[in-house]
C-alpha cells in the first residue's frame, strides 16, 4: 500500500476529507446515449472544494483513498495538477478507484461499491500535521460509505477540535448510499451539530429533518456558528450569531447541477479566508457555483476563479473552534 509524505509541510487553509472517483461525462453536454466522444474527469464533493480553493489561490489539502489502478492515478495526478495538495493520499493493491457516470440533464450513475475510499478509517488521519490546518471540511457522503468511514468522520472531528481547527460539514445527502432516511437524519444531524461551518440546501432539510424553510433549518442547529441554507436558484441564507442575511442566487442557464453546491462552498470559504463579511461570502459562493452550473464537468477544465480579495484574516482572526 503506497503512502506519501504528510500535507502539512507547506500549511492548509483547507484540508478536504472524502472519496473521489473517475467521472465519465460526454465531451459535449448530450445524453450518454447518444454521445460519441467522452472524457475522462474526476468528481468528489471534498475534492471539488479543495480544486476550486486551490484555482483561488488557497492552499487546500485532500485526504483520501485511492485503488492503485489506472484511474486512481489518473485521479490523483489531475488533483496535482489543479494544484491540491495529495500528499495525504494512499494508493490501494486491493480495492479499486470508484468510477461515476454523468448523464447531463439525467442525473449520474454510480460505481462504488467496495471502492479504496469506502476503507478509509481512523488510521489514516495519523498522516495529518493539524497543527498546521485551519479548516476541516467534511461532508455527510462520507460516513454513508462504510462503518469505519463514519468513524474517520467522528475522530477527525475530534482530531480537529483538540487543535483548534474549524470544521465544516456540507450535508450532501445522498439517499441511495443511505439504508433509510432515519438513518441519514441522525448520522447526519449529529456530525452537522459539531461543525462550526453547516451547509445544507432546503431540499436536503426537509427530506432530512422535515424543515421547510431556511429559518426551520436555524432552529434544528440554532448553536453552529455560522449555518448556510442554500435554496436552489432562489437565494442562499447565512445565520451567524444574531444575523441572518440572504442574497439572491445568480440567474444562469443551467447546463449540469451535480457539483454546483461544492463550488458554492469553495466561495464561501474562500470569502471567509479572506476576511469577507456574510453578504461577500454569499455573494462568492454564487459566483462560484454559478461557473460550476454553465459546465458538465464538476470542476471546470479551465477553471479561473473570480478574483479574490487581499487576505484580511490571520489565522487567529479566524472564528475560535468550538470545543
Amino acid at each position: 500500500m503506497q503512502t506519501r509524505a504528510t500535507p502539512g509541510s507547506r500549511g492548509v487553509d483547507v484540508l478536504s476529507i472524502g472519496e473521489t472517483m473517475a467521472l465519465v461525462v460526454p465531451a459535449r453536454a448530450e445524453r450518454v446515449e447518444a454521445a460519441e466522444d467522452f472524457r475522462i474527469e474526476t468528481g468528489g464533493a471534498e475534492s471539488n472544494v479543495a480544486c476550486h480553493l486551490a484555482a483561488a489561490g488557497r492552499r487546500a489539502a485532500w485526504l483520501s483513498a485511492l485503488g492503485d489502478d489506472a484511474l486512481g492515478r489518473r485521479v490523483r495526478s489531475r488533483l496535482d495538477r489543479a494544484g491540491v495538495d495529495t500528499a495525504a493520499v494512499r494508493l490501494d493493491p486491493s480495492a479499486p478507484t470508484g468510477l461515476y457516470v454523468k448523464d447531463p440533464g439525467a442525473g449520474v450513475s454510480y460505481y462504488r461499491r467496495g471502492s479504496a475510499a469506502s476503507r478509509l478509517s481512523p488510521d489514516d488521519l495519523t498522516r495529518i500535521a493539524w497543527d498546521d490546518v485551519r479548516i476541516l471540511h467534511l461532508s455527510g457522503i462520507t460516513p454513508a460509505l462504510s462503518a469505519n468511514c463514519r468513524a474517520l468522520v467522528d475522530a477527525a472531528i475530534d482530531a480537529a477540535r483538540a487543535h483548534d481547527v474549524l470544521v465544516s460539514f456540507d450535508v450532501n445527502h445522498r439517499p441511495a448510499l443511505w439504508p433509510d432516511v432515519e438513518t441519514a437524519a441522525t448520522v447526519i444531524g449529529a456530525a452537522a451539530r459539531r461543525a462550526d461551518i453547516v451547509w445544507t440546501g432546503r431540499d436536503e432539510a426537509a427530506d432530512l429533518w422535515g424543515a421547510g424553510t431556511a429559518d426551520d433549518v436555524r432552529a434544528l442547529f440554532p448553536d453552529a456558528p455560522h449555518l448556510v441554507v442554500k435554496d436552489a436558484d432562489v437565494e442562499a441564507v447565512e445565520f451567524s450569531r444574531d444575523e441572518r442575511i440572504a442574497v439572491p442566487a445568480r440567474r444562469v442557464e443551467v447546463v449540469e447541477p451535480v457539483g454546483a453546491g461544492d463550488a458554492f462552498a469553495a466561495g464561501w470559504l474562500d470569502g471567509l479566508l479572506g476576511g469577507a463579511d456574510a453578504a461577500e461570502r454569499l455573494y462568492r459562493g454564487h459566483a462560484f457555483a454559478a461557473r460550476a452550473l454553465s459546465s458538465t464537468h464538476d470542476v471546470p477544465a479551465d477553471e479561473q476563479a473570480p478574483s479574490t480579495p487581499e487576505p484580511r484574516a490571520s489565522r487567529e482572526a479566524l472564528p475560535t473552534s468550538r470545543k
